[in-house]
């Protein structure tokens, strides 16, 4: 209840000294305006899932966590030397840390803090330390103003996208060997996500794109790369059931009067409209009347193919031996970087879980707080973990695990979502279930994730065009809401 009303923002100041924002780690135990600090969203009364041993996995990439507990995080503080070493060689070694259901003193044990460090870790390219290189959507104007000598200099252009080809190229091969599990391509207009066979019910590699255009798909489809838009084939086939079932009811209630077009919407156009005005020569006004061209009948058919245009519905899903016909096609696409504005000729960010030719290791920015909030006229003690950047899949289900751990079962989070990359949670059109999993799966534990993150990557995707923007642990046990 106490942890409701702190994201509730029942909140008052105590004190106004805050942390840094520049903090690496933790910046100790700060008493706050977390309403003003920590920029708490008011959460929507949606009702929340029954509980459950294991949250869904959520495919987007998240830019913030604000995790909370009645427990303090002073196990996340501070970390040894010896303890972040020994983190980074369990991350490059793949070692999995397995804690007991609730670690007694969380502060004193290394084993927990060197998992934290652990699960920290990513892998980006380019690397430019100057320059914030995710997210790429929308980050104009966070990048304008920074040296950027490449923007003007096409040699330096050229050599930027050598390399970050080869590091494409890499994780792609990595990818297909199930030695990586899936890795992201952030450009300035959309994001890619490429998943091993095995991952979300597939049994082939799948990339998804969102969002796309017209301009986009078009120029996939004269590069021979089959692909699907799920969400619209979705929309498609339910309106085609709604339409039978009114039609059904229609029938049953007046079996004289045919169906009329949707409220709101354009009848489809007919592949006869030269035909149909043939009825105006035997009146003799053919030509006091304008018949629309070939061109008007052609925007017609594709209005609802620009209408998605950069919006959820224009995801497209990418399958099999045609992942590496997109991978040619991206590599070769003249609109994948930026030829004028801030982020001219910069090369997509590649955002990956394992090490990759070319990729270089980053870790997440975290820090714990200690706030205090007034409740029933008196203030108690609320303990919370920051962590930015960009949390993959893995991060976020690795960082639970070691929350329920250390803080004996009971947390909440608030997570901050990528928009663009919410979409990702789409189930895919044909996912297969029935195909022997053991075939399809047995090299993937060779990929660099925890077995219980593995498993949860591995489930059919069920959020949707959502993703977890509030998740809570109560007795070991998970609620969330999208």
């Amino acid at each position: 209840c106490l942890m409701r009303l702190f994201f509730l923002q029942f909140l008052e100041p105590v004190c106004e000294d805050k942390p840094t924002k520049s903090a690496e780690h933790s910046e100790g135990t700060n008493i706050l305006t977390l309403a003003d600090d920590l920029h708490l969203p008011v959460l929507t009364p949606d009702v929340p899932t029954s509980p459950k041993h294991e949250f869904p996995a959520d495919w987007s990439i998240k830019t913030r966590l604000l995790f909370m507990s009645s427990q303090p995080f002073t196990w996340a503080e501070h970390l040894k030397a010896q303890e972040e070493a020994q983190g980074f060689a369990q991350h490059c070694r793949a070692a999995e840390t397995n804690l007991p259901q609730s670690v007694q003193e969380p502060k004193l044990s290394a084993e927990l803090r060197c998992a934290f460090q652990q699960s920290l870790v990513y892998w980006l390219h380019p690397s430019l330390p100057w320059l914030q290189l995710f997210p790429r959507i929308g980050a104009d104007r966070k990048i304008t103003g920074k040296a950027c000598p490449w923007s003007q200099d096409e040699a330096l252009q050229q050599a930027l996208m050598s390399d970050w080809s080869v590091s494409f190229t890499s994780l792609y091969n990595l990818l297909k060997a199930k030695l990586c599990p899936y890795f992201y391509v952030c450009t300035y207009q959309f994001t890619v996500l490429f998943r091993a066979a095995g991952l979300a019910g597939s049994d082939v590699i799948t990339a998804m794109i969102s969002p796309t255009t017209r301009g986009l798909r078009e120029a996939m489809r004269n590069e021979g790369i089959e692909f699907s838009l799920p969400l619209t084939e979705e929309s498609r086939t339910r309106k085609q059931k709604n339409s039978e079932v009114n039609l059904e009811t229609e029938a049953a209630n007046s079996p004289e009067v045919g169906k009329s077009p949707e409220e709101g919407e354009e009848p489809a156009p007919s592949d006869d409209d030269d035909e149909s005005f043939s009825w105006l020569e035997e009146m003799g006004v053919q030509d006091k009347v304008k018949k629309p061209d070939a061109i008007s009948i052609k925007l017609r058919k594709e209005k609802h193919e620009v209408q998605m245009d950069h919006k959820p519905e224009s995801l497209a899903l990418v399958k099999g031996t045609n992942t590496f016909t997109l991978l040619n096609f991206l590599i070769n696409c003249k609109s994948l970087v930026a030829v004028a504005g801030p982020q001219a000729g910069l090369p997509p960010t590649l955002l990956s879980p394992i090490a990759f030719r070319g990729g270089t290791m980053q870790t997440l920015k975290a820090r714990s707080i200690n706030a205090k909030a007034r409740v029933h006229l008196a203030y108690e003690d609320i303990f919370s973990l920051e962590i930015v950047g960009p949390v993959m899949p893995h991060s976020l289900h690795s960082l639970t695990m070691l929350l329920k751990s250390a803080q004996r079962g009971a947390f909440s989070a608030v997570l901050y979502t990528h928009e663009p990359t919410a979409v990702f949670n789409t189930n895919l059109d044909n996912a297969s279930t029935a195909l022997n999993k053991e075939n399809i799966c047995k090299d993937l534990p060779n990929c660099g994730l925890h077995s219980k993150t593995l498993e949860q990557l591995s489930q059919l995707p069920t959020l949707g065009k959502s993703s977890i923007r509030f998740l809570e642990m109560k007795d070991y046990a998970y609620t969330w809401r999208s």
